[in-house]
Order: C-alpha cells, then sequence, then structure tokens
C-alpha cells in the first residue's frame, strides 16, 4: 500500500501540471474563450436509476460558472449495474485524455484509479476512501483521489436500530450485501456487532450482480428473515425498485441509505443525501481545474443525516411507527 500511495504522490504533480494547462487555455468561468474541457463521468449505477446525481453535478457546475459545451464537456460511462463493466468503461474514458475523471461509487473510482493513474479523480460518492486505499487519509489524500465519502460503514448499525425501533417484534433481520463491495466485510462487521448488541439473529446475502438479487431475496426468506437492511452499494441503488417490490411481496419493511430508497417504497432511509454529494463534487472539480492538487484536498463526510420514512408502507405492511420515530425525520411520504 505504502509503495502504491507513493508512486500516486510522485506522478501527482506531472498530471496536474497537464490539467492546470488546460484550464489555462481554456477561460475562465464566465469569460469566454478556448476548447471545452473534457470531463469524464464513470458511475457504476444506470442512467434511467441514478440519472439525479448528474442533474445535480451539473447544477453544481453552473452554479460555478462553468457552461456545459462552451467551457467543459461531459464524456459519460454508465455500467448499468454491471462491476465487471467498470474497468472497459474507465479505460475508454482514459483513452480521450479527460482533464478529470467524477467517479462513483468506489468500485468506479478503483476502475479510474486502474485506467487512468494519472488523472485527477472525484471521489463522488462512496464508502471509506481510506480503507479502499484511494487516499492515506481524509485530511490529506496524497495522491490523484480527492473527494466525499458517504461513511456508509458508520451507519450500518444506526441502520438496524431505526429499522427495529419501527418493527420491535423482528426477531431476524436480513442483511443484503454486495459481494463486489470495497468495504464489503467492514459493512458485514459493522452489522453483526449491531445486531449482537440489538440481540437478534441476521441471515446474510450477497449479490454480485443484478441477476443475483431475487435468488437471493429467496434465500433469506428461506431462512425466516422478517425484516430487510440493505447495506450501501451503487448496484442496489440502481436496483432498488426490484428490491423493494420483492421484500414488499413478503411483507417486509426495508431500509435502505438514501432517501431514494424510501421514495421507492422502502419503509426507511438513512444516510447522507447522495445528490448533496454530487453537487459538492463540482467544487472539487473547480478546484483541481484551476491549479490544486487533489493530494492537497482534505476529503469530505456528509454534514447532514437524514431519515426518510414512507407512511405509504407503513400503512400498506400494517405498521405503527412510534411518534419517537416520526418527529426525527426530515421527511414523511404520504
Amino acid at each position: 500500500m505504502n509503495q502504491r500511495r507513493t508512486l500516486l504522490a510522485a506522478t501527482a504533480a506531472l498530471t496536474l501540471a497537464r490539467a492546470g494547462a488546460a484550464f489555462t487555455q481554456t477561460a475562465a468561468p464566465g469569460k469566454g474563450g478556448g476548447a471545452p474541457i473534457l470531463i469524464g463521468w464513470l458511475n457504476a449505477g444506470s442512467r434511467a436509476a441514478t440519472g439525479r446525481v448528474l442533474t445535480v453535478f451539473k447544477e453544481g457546475m453552473a452554479a460555478l460558472g462553468w457552461k456545459e459545451g462552451v467551457q467543459y464537456i461531459l464524456e459519460e460511462r454508465w455500467a448499468d449495474g454491471d462491476y465487471d463493466r467498470l474497468l472497459p468503461l474507465a479505460k475508454e474514458l482514459a483513452a480521450k485524455q479527460p482533464a478529470i475523471i467524477v467517479a462513483a461509487p468506489s468500485q468506479a473510482v478503483a476502475a479510474a484509479v486502474k485506467a487512468a493513474p494519472r488523472t485527477p479523480i472525484v471521489h463522488a460518492n462512496g464508502s471509506d476512501p481510506v480503507a479502499a486505499g484511494f487516499a492515506a487519509s481524509l485530511a490529506r489524500p496524497g495522491g490523484m483521489v480527492t473527494g466525499l465519502s458517504n461513511i456508509a460503514t458508520d451507519l450500518t448499525a444506526k441502520n438496524t436500530e431505526l429499522l427495529l425501533e419501527a418493527v420491535p417484534k423482528v426477531k431476524r433481520i436480513g442483511f443484503l450485501t454486495d459481494a463486489k463491495n470495497l468495504n464489503r466485510v467492514r459493512l458485514m462487521q459493522a452489522a453483526e456487532q449491531s445486531v449482537a448488541q440489538l440481540k437478534i439473529e441476521a441471515r446474510f446475502a450477497e449479490v454480485g450482480r443484478a441477476g443475483e438479487i431475487e435468488p437471493a431475496m429467496a434465500r433469506l426468506a428461506k431462512g425466516g428473515v422478517q425484516a430487510l437492511v440493505i447495506l450501501a452499494s451503487g448496484l442496489f441503488s440502481s436496483e432498488r425498485e426490484q428490491i423493494i417490490k420483492l421484500a414488499l411481496a413478503r411483507r417486509w419493511a426495508v431500509i435502505g441509505t438514501s432517501r431514494e430508497f424510501a421514495e421507492s417504497g422502502a419503509l426507511l432511509s438513512y444516510g447522507p443525501d447522495r445528490a448533496s454529494n454530487f453537487r459538492r463534487a463540482a467544487y472539487y472539480v473547480d478546484r483541481i481545474l484551476k491549479g490544486a492538487k487533489p493530494a492537497e484536498m482534505p476529503m469530505e463526510q456528509p454534514m447532514t443525516i437524514e431519515l426518510v420514512i414512507n407512511g405509504k408502507t407503513a400503512r400498506a405492511l400494517g405498521i405503527n411507527l412510534p411518534q419517537s420515530l416520526l418527529i426525527r425525520a426530515e421527511r414523511v411520504i404520504d
């Protein structure tokens, strides 16, 4: 790991000089001028399911004075939930020599790092970048990757607690885990610790691709689970409609890691607003294109964690949510 970090740091100056030159040749935001800067976009999800994050990223760029098509061009690549496509897509982007790549989640960042090790990469959303090996520390990344983390590992225990608060009679909870999540082990450890403290049973089902979701849910049902925690995953965000449909058919209360899950029918969601992360990613892009070094730009964690409750789902499942939970929600969907 130390050798890898040293290599990343050693190549940072050369690549940033190239990015800085690109910005110099292109006029600053709002002043018109030369050819647009090429920005790469690599996302493990699908445009149809997670396109909102692209919209807010562009809004963030516009707020900073960047005009799409005039001062920058966005080259998009979406893996549609198939992680095996990420590296080939990252190589396609690298061949176009973008000044910077915006990637999410962590699997996409890993692919971008491998395909374009000398290109600045903004980690727009994903698990612990230090544990994944992208950064030496949050305060001083030390390589070519900077950006934002969604602190998913730290929220796993809280998600389990909130689900049990909503359905206190549950004795066995299922956890849907992403086999290709770079922080899978830490997420599962956090889940195991939480159920041990809460004195309930846990069943785990791993998924590597979209086609494995239905069999995984069937295994959980066979294991007698009564509710479901969806652990952080770009795949699960893209496939949330399928997951929630299968869970509700079994009358399981479900909690996901972002508001999109509650909006899609999960009983609860608890986690950072992913859209805010992508809007903030524009700030990192702006700074880097103006000469800032990713190695020296502290990585951020979300300042706000939101609880969203789906009241329609609660009624459909016959769940009377405690007032103590309702009053803490940022939003109740009715």
